[in-house]
């Protein structure tokens, strides 16, 4: 793309929309490094949507990027189907610009003639999974960065099935985003909304040859409330099971969309003993108090930990701003908080989940549970101890909605049990085709109180785990590259670690034809300490998953290390899952083989 061809366009174009765009325009007209990482590229539109800095050129999120991806989605929408089914739901979080991102979409979407669902209020990414199915959509929008930092904002797009887009549906979608300008070839509306529906109805038929404008309407409280109680369904306590549930319980909702749900959740299902977090409590799309707006950070949980100490709380929940991943805090032997990982809360409500269900009688007849590769490789030996079937999948919470869609199709949807993956994601039913934190936060809570009442914490159930399948430390590694340099630079990182990986003992499933053998000794023979046994190379597609740019290295000692590009941020990560004695000796080998990392990321 001519960069500077680009801007001036936009100067001349891009009027009375948007005062904030104008200004920045402006702005950056002196500053070419500004104009080129604005416009050196369209902002990037794969499986997870889009996501980007909010700001104006092709390269960010704004108005007219969100417009023209919408104008894509709607073409392929009208290709795909009839005109009784052209339905799409739409939601939003609390982030900058995320109201005026979604009716945008809306307003695109019903002057191509569909009829858009919309959320009034804020609500979480598993409720528009929900409603997308629910109302019997085309296609579902959530606006949302999910946890990034606020500058940031995002366009998730859904399938009719409520799962993020297949590979091969995203492919379709950018075509039509690519044969679009993004000026003259987008058709738009005012946003008007004609009332509420609280159940999908198949539009009326135009006359032919007349093209129609669709309606926009509200989604009811209906829909909402059916949600709830999907996830209070999802309780796994026998008849005869008695929990405590005044334990007390620390919420925060990170400013973002979980508080209404998560709290509605647990007080109708008889937790009442909630302290919010009250300076992160309101929707604000500038996280005063956590300018990284993520459960897995430490410094996101640092004011509701303050909160914990002073209300002697027994358990500490945070939430993202799209509520699909839920963090957690637990007390110590010493009155101390411990924040546990997304792997260890997520083998906790294996095992707890799996318990339930044999000791009640519950368990489906061909049990499955789905992970990602990048998840703790315990959660397999779980699993096994109870009879229960893995499937391992790509990284994201999409790969396990598809399984789900899987088993449904074959008549097995009862087969599903459990799915999660590290990054704090998890869902216990096939109700959305997402990670669903109102889900998780319901789970861990009962979870929580059950072991309580039988005199066990969290801490205490996690180490008798550890004693029956083995220590195992898991840690992520993310490092940053910025611009059109950044992105060139991470390439040529993942190209050297394959050109370092290859050799001709790897197995042929492993070893894609076009590509050219490698050296017999491997460049790369050791992480570490740890030598590496074999290695999965996941970009030509591999054991029936869709090709990705992730390579795992599996290491002597059931220990592993996977590294692949961030499929919406600037950066590499690489994930190492150590198994050992200890938790000294894991931290001691997992430290060798994070310092190698560094220094092949320079």
């Amino acid at each position: 793309m001519d960069h500077l061809k680009e801007y001036h366009r936009w100067i001349e174009l891009a009027k009375g929309e948007d005062k904030d765009i104008e200004d920045e325009l402006r702005a950056i007209s002196q500053d070419e490094a500004k104009i080129e990482d604005a416009f050196y590229r369209d902002l990037a539109f794969g499986t997870g949507g889009l996501r980007g800095v909010i700001g104006a050129g092709t390269n960010r999120m704004n108005i007219y990027t969100v417009a023209k991806a919408s104008q894509g989605l709607a073409n392929y929408v009208v290709k795909k189907y009839p005109e009784s089914e052209r339905r799409i739901a739409v939601s939003r979080d609390s982030r900058i610009k995320s109201d005026i991102f979604a009716k945008t979409a809306a307003s695109v979407f019903a002057a191509n003639g569909i009829d858009v669902y919309v959320y009034e209020d804020i609500m979480p990414t598993p409720c528009l999974s929900f409603a997308t199915r629910e109302l019997r959509c085309a296609a579902g929008i959530m606006v949302t960065a999910s946890h990034n930092p606020s500058k940031y904002n995002g366009y998730k797009v859904y399938g009719s099935d409520g799962c993020q887009i297949t590979t091969e549906a995203a492919e379709e979608i950018l075509t039509e985003i690519e044969s679009l300008d993004i000026f003259k070839d987008v058709r738009i509306v005012e946003f008007t909304v004609s009332g509420t529906k609280n159940e999908a109805v198949d539009i009326e038929k135009a006359g032919e040859g007349v093209k129609r404008q669709g309606n926009i309407y509200y989604i009811g409280e209906k829909i909402y409330s059916t949600f709830i109680d999907n996830v209070k369904a999802q309780s796994v306590l026998g008849a005869d099971d008695k929990v405590d549930r005044n334990v007390a319980i620390v919420y925060s909702p990170l400013n973002g969309t979980g508080l209404k749900p998560v709290t509605r959740a647990l007080r109708e299902s008889g937790y009442t003993n909630i302290t919010v977090v009250k300076e992160q409590e309101a929707p604000d799309g500038n996280f005063p108090t956590c300018p990284y707006p993520n459960p897995e950070i430490k410094e996101a949980m640092a004011l509701g930990m303050e909160y914990a100490k002073k209300e002697d709380a027994d358990l500490l929940l945070a939430t993202d701003p799209d509520c699909d991943r839920v963090g957690i805090a637990v007390k110590d032997n010493n009155g101390e908080y411990r924040l546990l990982s997304g792997n260890e809360t997520g083998i906790l409500l294996l095992d707890y989940i799996a318990s339930q269900r044999q000791k009640n009688g519950t368990m489906p007849e061909d049990p499955v549970m789905v992970k990602t590769i990048v998840t703790m490789d315990m959660g397999e030996r779980i699993a096994e101890h109870y009879g229960i079937r893995t499937v391992n999948v790509l990284t994201g919470f999409k790969f396990i909605g598809e399984q789900i869609g899987r088993l449904e199709s074959e008549g097995h949807s009862d087969s599903y049990i459990f799915g999660f993956e590290e990054s704090y994601g998890y869902l216990t039913g096939s109700y959305v085709r997402d990670k669903d934190a109102v889900d998780g936060a319901f789970m861990i809570c009962e979870m929580f109180s059950y072991y309580k009442t039988k005199g066990l914490s969290l801490l205490d159930k996690l180490e008798e785990l550890y004693r029956v399948y083995g220590y195992c430390l898991n840690t992520l590694h993310s490092y940053q590259f910025e611009g059109s340099a950044g992105f060139d630079k991470m390439q040529k990182i993942m190209q050297q670690f394959r050109a370092d990986s290859y050799k001709a003992e790897i197995d042929g499933a492993n070893q894609p034809d076009d590509r050219p053998m490698q050296h017999e000794a491997i460049a790369l023979e050791k992480f570490g300490v740890k030598d590496i046994e074999k290695v999965l190379d996941y970009e030509p597609g591999l054991q029936g998953l869709p090709k990705s740019d992730v390579l795992k290295y599996l290491l002597k000692d059931h220990c592993s290390v996977v590294i692949r590009p961030s499929g919406t941020e600037p950066k590499l990560k690489a994930y190492i899952s150590i198994s050992a004695e200890s938790r000294e000796k894991a931290e001691s080998i997992e430290k060798e083989i994070a310092s190698q990392l560094e220094d092949r990321m320079k």
